[in-house]
């Protein structure tokens, strides 16, 4: 009888591991927006095997990080208009999620976000930003308690994440972005509505407004520096 050989998948853990560490490296521009990536060229850097770098590949195309043409992977370009569109859904979503958090959150939950956002209080550290950002809208939002609009802004969120970290460069933006976070979860504890989704119109448009500014300055400069930039500052 012929033995038929199989390929066995690969541990759940080395898998999510190499998605972990290549996903970081994405968002971070370790690899640069535009960059085009091999599967062989993984399994070297990461010291991986072809099954979890085509998990990886695969669950970080799903998430519009990267881009599968042919037999080639791209990590996605920086896309302006896209960043625009998000900002656009964010500023629909994120206050009405606001409002269902003031009707449906109960007083403990509350409290519970104000003591997230005061243990993430800006650091030197960029990456604390960062995380204080996507913590607080993802906790906003999920005391509106509808999955369907979590979901969506976390997919906006996770596709905005690269250039989150212009967004929170310096101290001060850090800083800001935490008093506007602050001033939300106050309004939503207050019971105003109206108030909090306001506020956050008001800060999601604001850091879009200030990212693609920054952008349209610097553009030149990043793209020397390797990074690819698709679509228009202008809406």
């Amino acid at each position: 009888m012929a033995v038929t050989e199989t390929t066995e998948p690969a541990p759940v853990s080395q898998t999510s591991q190499l998605y972990d560490n290549l996903r970081a490296a994405i968002l971070t521009l370790e690899i640069a927006p535009g960059e085009r990536i091999s599967e062989r060229g993984l399994e070297a850097r990461f010291h991986a095997s072809r099954t979890p770098v085509r998990a990886a590949l695969s669950r970080l195309e799903r998430e519009g990080l990267i881009l599968h043409e042919g037999r080639a992977w791209t990590v996605t370009p920086i896309d302006l208009d896209e960043i625009a569109s998000l900002a656009e859904l964010r500023g629909i979503l994120e206050p009405a999620a606001a409002r269902l958090a003031v009707e449906r959150a109960s007083a403990e939950q509350l409290d519970e976000v104000r003591a997230h956002l005061d243990t993430l209080r800006p650091t030197p550290d960029r990456q604390a930003g960062i995380r204080m950002g996507s913590t607080f809208h993802l906790d906003l939002a999920a005391l509106g308690g509808n999955r369907f609009v979590t979901d969506a802004i976390a997919d906006a969120l996770t596709r905005l994440e690269r250039t989150r970290w212009i967004e929170v460069r310096t101290p001060e933006a850090r800083d800001a972005a935490w008093a506007e976070h602050s001033a939300i979860i106050d309004a939503v504890r207050d019971g105003d509505g109206d108030r909090a989704a306001e506020l956050l119109a008001a800060h999601v448009a604001g850091t879009n407004d200030r990212l693609l500014a920054w952008i349209a300055q610097e553009r030149r400069r990043l793209r020397g520096a390797g990074m690819a930039i698709v679509g228009s500052t202008e809406r």
